[in-house]
């Protein structure tokens, strides 16, 4: 079933927040918390996932219902590359390596950004063109 797609935009808002107040405050544990949100939304989707549920909840009431929708796989994807760079930067803060730790939040941050603020999704991108490249493999 398809998902109204204002959806992954807000939540890629919330997230694009969240980390740059990990770049900021340089807190491993807000990073554990956004890693855990990825982590949430690659396994059950980005409606499962605790940015989608606020949305569900708070702001698609306010805003009225969908008139575009998407299916629910790129963005899905998007939270699975999401969750791979956050648990990368967490890896990195929690082993002493703050660069590490930085530059996977930071190209993390700056996906999400580009999401929430011109709709366009990186890693659902990336999961199109995996798409394409397995189709001609088979």
């Amino acid at each position: 079933m398809d998902i109204d797609a204002r959806g992954p935009r807000f939540g890629a808002a919330v997230t694009t927040a969240v980390l740059a107040a990990v770049l900021i405050t340089g807190s491993a544990w807000l990073l554990a918390w956004q890693t855990l949100a990825f982590a949430l939304g690659a396994a059950g989707g980005v409606a499962r996932a605790p940015y989608g549920w606020l949305y569900k909840a708070v702001v698609r009431p306010r805003i009225g219902p969908p008139v575009e929708f998407e299916a629910p796989e790129p963005p899905r994807f998007a939270q699975a590359v999401g969750l791979l760079f956050a648990g990368v930067g967490l890896a990195g803060f929690g082993l002493g390596v703050e660069w590490l730790g930085l530059a996977a939040t930071g190209l993390a941050l700056a996906a999400a950004f580009l999401n929430a603020a011109f709709g366009y999704c990186l890693g659902c991108e990336l999961y199109l063109l995996v798409r394409r490249v397995a189709v001609r493999v088979e």
